[in-house]
């Protein structure tokens, strides 16, 4: 059975501790920090790496974020993979559950996360099933 998560989330970014991580000119580094609120409660921190020219329009980013609290109902944890590009006003985003990441109820979660920014709140939609 597939089951669909909706509402909001808040999200810090920060940059790592001063001489960690590679040259910062050619690979942007941030540590992620969000509080997920509605059908999932829930904590996701992780590390995203980012590259290219944003004010130019043209980027990607890939990031893992580990997810803690409770979906649905249940309580555990997943893990989620980020792939994000933008060029020529085209933006691409994929986040998917990682496969066998489930922990404690949430164990054999798979499914993908979609992200939306509506009146400037930042929500989320999760469609996601448990083996």
């Amino acid at each position: 059975m597939t089951y669909m998560a909706k509402g909001s989330f808040s999200i810090t970014l920060q940059p790592p501790p001063a001489g960690e991580g590679v040259d910062r000119l050619s690979v942007g580094r941030m540590l992620i920090d969000k509080r997920y609120l509605g059908d999932l409660e829930a904590r996701g921190q992780g590390e995203m790496l980012s590259a290219g020219n944003p004010s130019a329009g043209s980027a990607a980013y890939v990031a893992i974020e580990h997810v803690t609290g409770v979906l649905g109902g249940r309580k555990g944890s997943f893990a989620l993979q980020h792939a994000g590009t933008m060029h020529g006003g085209v933006n691409e985003l994929t986040i998917n559950v990682v496969p066998g990441s489930g922990t404690g109820e949430l164990a054999g979660i798979v499914g993908q996360l979609k992200l939306d920014l509506v009146d400037r709140t930042h929500c989320y939609t999760l469609d996601y099933t448990l083996e």
